[in-house]
């Protein structure tokens, strides 16, 4: 199988919308930055479990979250680990116990895409 080379065919590039574009990206780069960095963490389906379970119920503990996946405390908090570093979660201690909670400088993002979840039928059944 041959591959095609698709090339761009155009009469005059329009160098005043290119730049306009170009400084459109580069205003919002920031948050492109952040949005891609929460959509790479979101990317694991435990993680998104998590973020999805923590969005409904506020914060949780670790042995809280592993009971609900059944997953074991140790597998859980290294998705934990990686969502705090990435900084979508912080985590208070009470006690002993650690909870976990949504950033708030990251709800803005999470929120809209978790509500899209829960609406989901298959999902609303599942849970």
């Amino acid at each position: 199988m041959t591959k095609k080379a698709t090339a761009c065919i155009r009469v005059f590039a329009d160098t005043a919308r290119i730049e306009q574009c170009q400084a459109r990206l580069a205003h919002v780069e920031p948050a492109l930055q952040s949005l891609a960095s929460v959509l790479a963490l979101a990317g694991n389906e435990v993680r998104l479990k998590i973020l999805l379970l923590l969005a409904d119920e506020q914060q949780l503990c670790v042995c809280d979250i592993a009971d609900v996946l059944q997953m074991t405390v140790s597998a859980v908090s290294q998705h934990l680990r990686k969502l705090k570093d990435g900084g979508v979660l912080h985590a208070h201690k009470v006690g002993q116990t650690v909870f976990y909670a949504l950033s708030q400088p990251h709800l803005p993002i999470l929120q809209p895409l978790l509500a899209g979840l829960a609406a989901t039928p298959s999902l609303q059944s599942a849970l």
